[in-house]
């Protein structure tokens, strides 16, 4: 079985949604220039080139998200947990410059990615079907999850900038087992709880901004759903919005996030062009974190709360969502 590469033999891509999964981002293979059009270096390949990974899980009762990124200049592994019984943040955060550390394999369909920091260690192993996480950290924190039936995600390149591109594969809704360990406090996974696997690289502007939505559960009625939404990347004609039920990808218009950032414990409100989807998410925590560092700088902010609302499936069957647990970011990067 010949082995299917995102860039083409003349160092280009080819943008939109893709058909099927793409083994290896080939990026060094990629004909990048200078705004003036003078090819660059293989070396400066190396250098301009960004990914990162972030994963979910998501029940009526908690909400975990990781994340490994790899600017090159810098490398960061993160991870959290949110107990909306109690109202509590746990979390942790690790940098490592140049990258030191951290490796994300170009392969989306069959990769890994780790972050390691002392004895901190941050893996990313994606099977066939799924995606293995596990954290191992000091303080007793042990995660251990099994993100399942990953069939139907939505692959996008986009042209990023005058002279880049972005790739992506995104899919949320799908069953997770296993649990967290934090100290002597444990999370398990249950029938209700959900997960989400965003795998983004590529030639990314060098600055930019964004809104993103993301949240997984099960309805009142046992079926399973997924949603992604952004706001601000990935929009040059095409966009990463999605919709998930049972599994089946269902594409969806442009979003609009409505919210005040200068407020950031006030509801947001989110809705997509074809009326497909129309929210309100009332945020419960937060995890911030930022950086200006001259070259790097990041103003990062992700919420963990409550969506309710609708949201419209093939059919034009309105789909309640009630009480369903989630993510929204407001977020700037320069890097």
């Amino acid at each position: 079985m010949s082995t299917r590469k995102l860039i083409d033999e003349n160092g280009k891509i080819t943008a939109g949604i893709l058909d099927g999964p793409v083994d290896e981002i080939n990026y060094l293979d990629y004909d990048l220039r200078t705004v003036m059009d003078r090819p660059r270096s293989r070396l400066a390949r190396q250098w301009r080139f960004n990914q990162f990974q972030f994963v979910s899980a998501m029940g009526p009762g908690w909400v975990f998200g990781m994340a490994l990124v790899d600017l090159k200049l810098v490398a960061n592994g993160f991870f959290y947990l949110y107990d909306f019984e109690t109202g509590t943040l746990y979390e942790k955060s690790f940098l490592q410059p140049f990258g030191s550390g951290a490796r994300i394999e170009p392969n989306p369909e069959h990769g890994m990615a780790t972050f390691i920091k002392g004895e901190v260690a941050l893996r990313i192993v994606a099977a066939p079907g799924g995606r293995n996480i596990t954290v191992i950290a000091p303080g007793g924190i042990r995660v251990d999850l099994e993100i399942q039936e990953d069939h139907d995600p939505l692959r996008l390149v986009c042209p990023a900038g005058y002279n880049g591109w972005v790739f992506t594969r995104k899919s949320a809704g799908l069953p997770v087992e296993g649990e967290v360990r934090w100290d002597h406090r444990i999370w398990r996974c249950d029938a209700d709880t959900r997960a989400s696997i965003d795998w983004s690289c590529g030639f990314m502007r060098r600055e930019t901004a964004w809104n993103w939505a993301c949240l997984a559960g099960k309805l009142a009625d046992g079926r399973s759903l997924g949603l992604n939404l952004a706001a601000g990347v990935n929009e040059t004609g095409m966009t990463e919005n999605a919709l998930w039920l049972d599994g089946r990808c269902i594409k969806l218009g442009a979003a609009r996030f409505e919210f005040d950032r200068y407020r950031p414990g006030s509801d947001w409100g989110v809705s997509t062009d074809d009326g497909r989807v129309d929210l309100k998410f009332v945020p419960a925590g937060v995890r911030k974190e930022k950086l200006n560092a001259l070259v790097l700088a990041s103003n990062f902010r992700q919420f963990i709360g409550t969506f309710t609302g609708h949201v419209v499936d093939e059919a034009g069957t309105k789909i309640p969502v009630d009480g369903l647990r989630g993510l929204m970011e407001d977020h700037f990067a320069r890097w």
